[in-house]
């Protein structure tokens, strides 16, 4: 089955890696994530490598076939990337999302066909998950559920994102910083990493600090199975605000020069400079400033210093979040109404 150009599959992984100029002593690089899938509105996530991994493993496994719809609970990168793969591999696609989530990510699942069905925001953070399960037991073998938050093609996905940092690095890297929201990059990446690097995790300080990512204090009712935590040597919080504070000054930093680009990946220098700007600006969304702030912290704190380097996913472009990094927030019923809210 083939799609859209925009959605070829064969873009996602061997992503470009980026030097950043944190004013710290280590050596940082970023990970190009929204280079997956360059082409599309909004260009592609880090997400997109799971949405890879687990249709691949649905289709190998005869889960699915040419009249399914795939269905994915996602806070949206999730929804977009399992979206774009669907449509390319002629798949219908619905995506279950809270109806907070952000206009840029429900735009990207739009565009690539995708129905979103949306849930109460006040009621639990398993909730879409629930929603999900409903119909498909309401609809029963047209559905096929993925499942990002047990789906071992998620971190097996991820560990080929390990393995491209350790190749571009040429065996250097001695700290990748890692948001943890399925747990799956965390796992994926901590798998293949070198003896002695650091897998160092971090989640949000709030229960809505940083779109994407899971505050796990408290617990919400259903395990993550993708994660193993026992990988992570570190694991902190970061707020919300140090993450769009750190991606403005990403933005300022680069205003008038291009990060340095240490390695192309699958794709050559100029199409790599082309893409990495939003209407002329260094834009990274919230986890990517979530990872720079982190990094800046424990550097500050001598716990990285001129000897390391250190690795950080850029896992999508900051014009997803326009309400929350680069925008006054909006109200999202507003944004969106309430489409298939109840069916």
């Amino acid at each position: 089955m083939s799609g859209p150009a925009q959605y070829d599959v064969s873009a996602v992984g061997d992503t470009p890696l980026v030097e950043l100029d944190l004013g710290v002593a280590p050596t940082v690089y970023g990970k190009v994530e929204w280079l997956n899938f360059p082409d599309a509105p909004l260009g592609g996530t880090v997400k997109s490598r799971i949405a890879v991994s687990m249709l691949n493993r649905a289709e190998r496994r005869g889960d699915l076939d040419g009249d399914a719809t795939v269905i994915e609970p996602s806070s949206g990168n999730t929804g977009s990337a399992v979206a774009r793969v669907a449509a390319a591999r002629g798949y219908d696609a619905e995506i279950v999302a809270r109806s907070d989530v952000g206009a840029g990510k429900v735009a990207a699942i739009r565009d690539a066909g995708a129905t979103v069905r949306f849930v109460d925001p006040s009621l639990p953070y398993f909730a879409k998950i629930s929603r999900t399960r409903e119909l498909c037991d309401r609809h029963g073998e047209r559905y096929y559920f993925p499942n990002q938050y047990v789906n071992p093609a998620n971190p097996a996905a991820h560990e080929r994102t390990g393995q491209e940092i350790v190749a571009q690095t040429d065996g250097d890297v001695t700290a990748a910083v890692l948001g943890v929201g399925t747990g799956g990059t965390a796992t994926g990446v901590a798998r293949v990493l070198p003896d002695g690097a650091r897998a160092v995790g971090f989640e949000p300080a709030a229960v809505h600090g940083i779109e994407g990512l899971r505050h796990r204090p408290g617990a919400h009712g259903e395990p993550t199975e993708a994660f193993e935590r026992a990988l992570l040597d570190d694991e902190y919080t970061v707020s919300g605000d140090d993450a769009h504070d750190w991606g403005r000054r990403l933005r300022d930093r680069y205003a008038d020069e291009d990060p340095r680009i240490h390695r192309t990946g699958r794709h050559d220098e100029a199409t790599v400079r082309d893409r990495l700007r939003v209407d002329g600006d260094f834009l990274v969304g919230e986890s990517s400033g979530a990872a720079a702030a982190l990094t800046a912290r424990l550097a500050e704190r001598g716990e990285l210093d001129a000897d390391d380097v250190v690795v950080i996913l850029l896992a999508d472009r900051g014009d997803r979040y326009p309400e929350t990094m680069w925008r006054d927030a909006v109200d999202a019923d507003e944004q969106f109404g309430d489409e298939n809210s109840d069916d």
